[in-house]
């Protein structure tokens, strides 16, 4: 026996002083036990919150209102919206008086549960109008002065939502006329501030007369009240008084009450009325804008810098507004100071010394640090419209420097918040566009990602009318001034891929599928499609996979080099068609979605129809069954005659999947896409009907026969030759006249509506569980429509020189993907993503053993 290691004898060292210690753990461990031993309910305290299960809902939420604690009182009132909607005769007349007795006196929980309830009756509307009114108002008016701040508020935000729908009548007599005493200095803070809140939504409920006469009154003496808290609460209720008295009322009282306000000693008094002059600026007129508003506008900002930062940032966040509320009024001169004064706002807090160690700095100026932050970031939401305030065409003189800050500045959300205007800045700059060109750049390769991230929402917007310049959209003109764009867009497509957020990784793949638009092809062929495969095939997250291969499929749309073009379709077919990993075969799949989706039938069917649906011998489950899910938008892709050989293939691979697929799950989705593809319509050529119907009478059609007949098959808008018309499903040879194919779409559709579901479901079944050639006559009874083909017949599977795409022969062999069910080598063939299917395909022991 060896003798243990240094670390294992230093466990096994029960000396006193260790022994000591693990004592001292267990007592720590019991003492941690204690308190969920206690929190353990006795059979006494079971018993209590025990309720017969035989109870009506209206009888428990009664019992236990009245009986049960207050956890379970609070579950009723939560559930009250429930018990209105089911019986509201019931829960009016016996829950609700039991509620009213439960919130006296309640907690803080239950207070704001009942809140939250009556406000979600009254908007589902359970109850009338006047009936809630009778039996809610009431309650609610009653604990609007709760001594928690919080619970007020709730109720109070409830009431706010019942005003929008009482009558007047009601709210006169429940509301305002006790609102007179209420508001009144003798009465608490709190009632004082609620009555503020409740006047500036009572307003646009009475007309002129009475709120000239009853609450106009009471809004003056809350503007002068002695509590600093209640003039900004009133002084911000002014700008929904204003909306409902009118524009005479609003200059004869309103703004005059502004004034005074705007001059108070109280901060957040000037603070509210400053903001509510801003939210004011279209009611008022250009005299009174210029002779009034725009003084105290000017002394304002002259006195911000010596006030509290907060102001600085109320100003920073409102000074685009009011540029352009007063523009049209300032002379020169004060325009002038106006944007000195916004640029100046733009770089506050940048001229300190920089590099300190943040440890030795006083809260106080960190505090202001923060504040000046909030000032430029502000700055920057509002530079779209100091661009308007200054002219697009004085952009360079005027603004430039200051955008070249704001894209530079130290701080991140600084910088986000330009990064998000600067779509807005793009398409007000227009031709001058070009100015801006290195702050794209600059923004592009920012090390923040969430930089990144705002700018990409609209990265193509912006591309484009970066590649336009405002002159042209000239193919050889595509940003040649912008060398470093390429560079710059790589780069920041590794960075988000190097980071966790796959989401802005994702979005920005999708982003790039604009690059065809402002780029050249060879640019794209050379700098991003090979990392799209890269993306596609060693990336683990299946969106940014997705998304890369969608954008791949943009790509080689707009590509028009047959050799690239055929190199990238080679590449697909075999580095994700015929991968080793299954997960690349998924992919595969995807992208055969994705190119249905952007190229044409023709295209699809050339060069990815069989590629595939030869994936029906995929050795993995998964790929059969996401092979099977993608088949009725393959068969989309057919048209009848031409495609009749490529029909042949489809059906083989249905019949096949059906009588040797083993795993359940996939047969189980067979069955129903089997039923899917049988109930399809097949689009069918009707130039190339017309040809072979000549061709089979002997006559050969003239030409302008053949002109008459393209012409009749066109619709009068610009629809492609291949007009779709229903035919009796996937049949090998079209019928000849137009008789037979509604004949035969007759007797699908009543074979369908005579409940053949149940029928085609069981020939399915049968036909799962056999393994001889009688198998595939039972399958094509079930389909209804394909001719029966022999069971020897591996047509399929041994792809000739007839059914290659002419542009993959000689030039561009591509070797087969047949894979047997059971002939991976691979025993992670069923569950990983590196599975090692034979690349060659058994044919000699799938014939013997079909």
């Amino acid at each position: 026996m060896h003798p243990p290691p240094p670390a294992a004898a230093a466990a096994m060292d029960f000396s006193q002083n260790s022994l000591f210690g693990y004592m001292e753990d267990l007592q720590e461990l019991t003492i941690i036990e204690r308190p969920v031993r206690r929190s353990l309910k006795t059979p006494e305290e079971i018993e209590r919150l025990t309720v017969d299960e035989d109870l009506s809902d209206i009888e428990r939420a009664v019992y236990l209102l009245s009986a049960g604690q207050d956890i379970q009182g609070t579950s009723v009132i939560a559930n009250l919206p429930f018990l209105m909607r089911q019986n509201p005769a019931e829960t009016l007349r016996r829950v609700l008086p039991k509620v009213r007795d439960a919130l006296h006196g309640a907690g803080v929980d239950m207070q704001l549960t009942a809140a939250g309830s009556f406000l979600t009756i009254l908007q589902e509307e359970s109850v009338s109008v006047h009936t809630y009114a009778h039996s809610f108002l009431q309650v609610i008016l009653l604990h609007l002065e709760h001594r928690d701040a919080g619970v007020s508020n709730a109720w109070l935000e409830t009431l706010l939502s019942v005003i929008e729908v009482l009558p007047k009548e009601t709210l006169r007599h429940e509301i305002l006329n006790p609102l007179v005493s209420k508001a009144q200095l003798s009465q608490t803070v709190q009632s004082r501030l609620v009555s503020c809140k409740i006047l500036g939504k009572l307003t646009n409920k009475f007309d002129a007369h009475t709120i000239k006469r009853e609450i106009l009154p009471l809004v003056k003496s809350l503007c002068q009240d002695v509590e600093y808290e209640v003039r900004s609460c009133m002084c911000r209720q002014l700008e929904n008084i204003a909306q409902g008295i009118g524009t005479d009322l609003t200059k004869s009282v309103v703004l005059p009450e502004l004034i005074e306000l705007s001059r108070d000693e109280g901060c957040s008094v000037r603070l509210a009325a400053f903001e509510t002059l801003v939210n004011l600026l279209d009611v008022f007129d250009t005299d009174d804008r210029s002779q009034t508003i725009l003084p105290l506008v000017k002394s304002f900002c002259e006195k911000s810098f010596k006030a509290d930062e907060s102001i600085l940032i109320s100003l920073s966040f409102h000074l685009g507004k009011l540029c352009h509320g007063l523009y049209g009024i300032f002379t020169p001169d004060q325009h002038l100071r106006f944007l000195e004064f916004y640029k100046k706002l733009c770089t506050l807090g940048l001229q300190q010394e920089n590099g300190h160690n943040e440890n030795q700095i006083p809260p106080q100026i960190l505090e202001q640090e923060k504040k000046y932050i909030s000032v430029r970031k502000n700055c920057a939401y509002n530079f779209p419209a100091m661009i308007v305030f200054v002219d697009p065409k004085n952009f360079h003189m005027e603004l430039y420097s200051t955008f070249f800050c704001l894209c530079h500045d130290p701080e991140v959300p600084v910088r986000y918040t330009i990064a998000i205007c600067f779509y807005e800045v793009s398409k007000l700059l227009n031709s001058g566009v070009y100015l801006i060109h290195k702050e794209l750049i600059t923004l592009l390769q920012d090390e923040s990602l969430e930089v990144l991230d705002a700018l990409i929402d609209h990265l193509p917007e912006i591309l484009e009318l970066m590649s336009a310049g405002g002159e042209s959209n000239i193919q050889e003109n595509k940003l040649s001034s912008l060398p470093d764009l390429i560079p710059a867009l790589t780069a920041a497509e590794q960075r988000a891929a190097a980071s966790l957020k796959w989401r802005t990784h994702e979005k920005l793949l999708q982003k790039y599928a604009c690059l065809p638009h402002v780029i050249s092809s060879d640019q794209i062929y050379y700098r991003f499609l090979q990392r799209m495969f890269t993306i596609m095939m060693t990336n683990n997250v299946l969106p940014v996979q997705k998304a890369a291969s969608r954008t791949l499929c943009i790509f080689l749309r707009y590509n028009r080099k047959q050799e690239q073009r055929h190199e990238v379709i080679q590449k697909l077919i075999e580095q994700l068609g015929q991968g080793k990993s299954y997960w690349n075969r998924l992919r595969f799949l995807d992208t055969c979605e994705f190119i249905i989706e952007i190229f044409s039938k023709s295209f699809f069917c050339k060069y990815f129809f069989l590629p595939a649906i030869e994936l029906i011998h995929d050795p993995v489950a998964n790929v059969r069954m996401k092979l099977c899910h993608l088949l009725p938008k393959v068969k989309s892709t057919l048209k009848i005659p031409a495609d009749k050989h490529l029909l042949q293939q489809l059906e083989m691979c249905v019949r096949k999947l059906l009588c040797q697929e083993k795993d359940k799950d996939v047969l189980a989705i067979v069955k129903r896409t089997v039923l899917e593809l049988d109930r399809m319509e097949m689009s069918m050529d009707a130039e190339q009907l017309e040809k072979e119907k000549q061709q089979n009478e002997g006559r050969p059609m003239s030409e302008k026969t053949y002109e008459k007949k393209r012409r009749d098959t066109k619709t009068p808008t610009t629809l492609p030759k291949s007009t779709p018309t229903s035919a009796p499903g996937p049949s090998s040879s079209a019928p000849s006249t137009s008789k037979e194919i509604k004949k035969s779409k007759l007797i699908r559709s009543q074979s369908i509506n005579n409940q053949t579901f149940h029928a085609k479901y069981g020939n399915l079944d049968k036909c799962a569980n056999k393994s001889s050639a009688a198998a595939y006559t039972t399958c094509v009874s079930g389909l209804g429509k394909a001719p029966v083909i022999s069971l020897a017949d591996d047509s399929f599977r041994t792809r000739n020189a007839s059914s290659l795409p002419a542009s993959f022969s000689p030039g561009m062999p591509l070797p087969s993907t047949s894979r047997g069910p059971g002939s991976s080598a691979d025993p992670k063939s069923s569950g990983s993503k590196d599975t090692q299917p034979s690349r060659k395909a058994t044919l000699k022991s799938r014939k013997s053993n079909p």
